[in-house]
This record gives C-alpha cells, sequence and structure tokens, in this order.
C-alpha cells in the first residue's frame, strides 16, 4: 500500500474510475492544464486528454449546468467547483435541476454526477475561500452529501461517489489536502456513503464530528485525563446520515459533544442533537454540547484560527459535558 495525502488518494480515485469508465469525466476552472488550485486533477488531462478533462470558462452555473446534462445524457461527470462559496452561482442548476430530475421524471432520468468541492478554513483564504455550507445541501432533498478526513475514506467514498446513480456533493476539507499521509491500497475499493465511522471506542462520552474538525477532535481526546475513556464517530456523510451509529453510541456513554467548523445556527450539529434527543432521551446523563464556528462570517487571517473549532474548547466542552 502507499503512504498518501488526502489529495493523492483523490487523484489516484480520479485516475482509476477514468481509466475504468470512458464516461468519467472532469470539468471545471483550471482542472486540466494546472491540475485545479490545489492540483488535486495535476497530470490527469495529459494522461487522459482535454476532452475528458475540460479547462471551463469561470461561470460555476454553465459548468454545473453542463454536467448536469452530461449526466442526464448516460456520462458520469465529475465539476470542481474551486471553492465552497463558488457553489453560490451553480445553486440553481444543482438544487432545482440536479437534486430534483429523479422525482421529476418519476425515475426516468436519473443524475449521476459528482460534484467536487474544497471546502472550510484554516488555510488564510481570502472572504468566500473557507466556508462550510453542508448543513444547506443536507438539507436539500435528492442530493448525497460526503465528506471524509483521512486518505483512505477520501479514495473510497469517491470511488462511491462516482457510481453512484444520483448527484453526490463530495466535500474536500481544504485544511488537511496535504497534513498527513496514510496507507492507502492501490487496488479500487469502496467506502459506502451513508455509514458513519467509529475512529476511537470508549464508555464515558461520545464526540461527533467530520472533515478536518476530526483531527483536533483526535488531539483533545490525546490530551484527557487517562481514565477518561472518549469514543470519536467521524459522521463521514453528512447526508443521509448515519442515525444508528450515533444513537448506539450514546446510549452507551449517555454524553455527547458535537463538534464541526460550520456555523452553531442551524448547523447540523442541532439535527445531530435532535436526533439524540429523540432517540436517546432516557440514556442522557448530560445535555448535549456543541462546539462550532460562530454566528459570523468567516473572519480573515489574523482571527481564522479564533473562529474554528480547536482543541482547548473542544476540550473544555467535554470537560463540562463530563462535569454535568
Amino acid at each position: 500500500m502507499a503512504n498518501l495525502t488526502l489529495v493523492q488518494a483523490i487523484n489516484l480515485a480520479l485516475t482509476q474510475e477514468m481509466e475504468a469508465d470512458s464516461r468519467v469525466v472532469i470539468l471545471g476552472e483550471d482542472v486540466g492544464k494546472n491540475g485545479g488550485v490545489f492540483r488535486v486533477t495535476e497530470g490527469l488531462q495529459a494522461r487522459f486528454g482535454a476532452d475528458r478533462v475540460v479547462d471551463t470558462p469561470l461561470a460555476e452555473s454553465g459548468i454545473m449546468g453542463t454536467a448536469i446534462g452530461l449526466a442526464m445524457a448516460g456520462m458520469r461527470p465529475i465539476p470542481e467547483i474551486q471553492f465552497e462559496g463558488f457553489l453560490g452561482p451553480a445553486y440553481d442548476q444543482l438544487v432545482n435541476h440536479a437534486a430534483r430530475f429523479r422525482t421529476r421524471t418519476r425515475g426516468a432520468i436519473t443524475v449521476p454526477l459528482t460534484i467536487r468541492v474544497p471546502v472550510g478554513g484554516g488555510i488564510h483564504a481570502p472572504e468566500l475561500h473557507s466556508d462550510s455550507p453542508e448543513a444547506i445541501y443536507a438539507h436539500t432533498p435528492g442530493l448525497k452529501v460526503v465528506m471524509p478526513s483521512t486518505p483512505y475514506d477520501a479514495k473510497g467514498m469517491l470511488i462511491s461517489a462516482i457510481r453512484d446513480p444520483d448527484p453526490v456533493l463530495f466535500f474536500e476539507p481544504k485544511r488537511i489536502y496535504r497534513a498527513f499521509r496514510e496507507e492507502v491500497p492501490e487496488d479500487e475499493y469502496t467506502v459506502p456513503i451513508g455509514q458513519a465511522k467509529i475512529v476511537t471506542e470508549g464508555t464515558d462520552l461520545t464526540v461527533v464530528s467530520w472533515g478536518a474538525s476530526v483531527v483536533q477532535c483526535l488531539e483533545a481526546i490525546d490530551q484527557l485525563p487517562e481514565d477518561v475513556s472518549a469514543e470519536l464517530i467521524d459522521l463521514r456523510t453528512i447526508y443521509p446520515i448515519d442515525a444508528d451509529t450515533i444513537a448506539a453510541s450514546v446510549e452507551k456513554t449517555g454524553r455527547c459533544v458535537i463538534v464541526h467548523e460550520a456555523p452553531k445556527t442551524c448547523g447540523m450539529g442541532a439535527e445531530i442533537a435532535t436526533i439524540i434527543q429523540e432517540r436517546c432521551f432516557l440514556h442522557l446523563e448530560a445535555p448535549v454540547q456543541r462546539v462550532c464556528g460562530f454566528d459570523t462570517v468567516m473572519p480573515y487571517y489574523k482571527l481564522e484560527l479564533e473562529y474554528l473549532p480547536d482543541a482547548k474548547r473542544i476540550g473544555e466542552a467535554i470537560g463540562q459535558c463530563l462535569a454535568y
């Protein structure tokens, strides 16, 4: 097995799926000659040609509309949106067309496309480049929303997304694109969409997170006293959410802390807390805690890391939950 970064794992998944299926095409701004702004698609145009790795104009609505048409015609397009903030111009195409065509046509037409989007903060990017909008799209019936936190999961979930018959938003946490390496099988494999992963097992408290925040959760757990046993769940799929894994864990531990980068109000943490209240109320030993971004626009460079949940804030929430 190779020791790969998140970027390399995604690139390998794209390479293998393009080799295996001629219907797979990539399109987006600078994805070809430059290999994308983060070099995720580096080398693919040279390998597969400009008709399968297509450099497009700066027009997200056009990229998304073209990809939807290709998918409806039987292709497996992978549009890249350079930064999550640029999903705004493509919102109408994605939400009102891609997400609805299966229902609109009573299943006669499906839209098998995978939208790759770098997401989240922590890299000192300017405005519109550092948000975490997963809750917006999880609220859209017809879309699947995933956000892996490791190279292994990124490769397996991307392959699952490309092969899925419906549109999948594949959010890539850019803060950990090259933060660490992990052993990734060279052969093709899939990781199921809709299935969370228990990263560490524990009995005293459950921590639920996804994306880059999983790394901060691991750091916080490593700093806990030795007699505290925390169970960390990496959600991996934002929608459809794996409520069974969350509920089973909280029924066991009686406590839960939810961590995400997005603003607190109406974030996915609120949905998870509601699932816990509905399914685990009689098992709870303390109120559910949320450690999130703040209800403000992501600040510029000097305050960016103050906005994002870190090990200190997560550790404090865990302590409060345990002491209740």
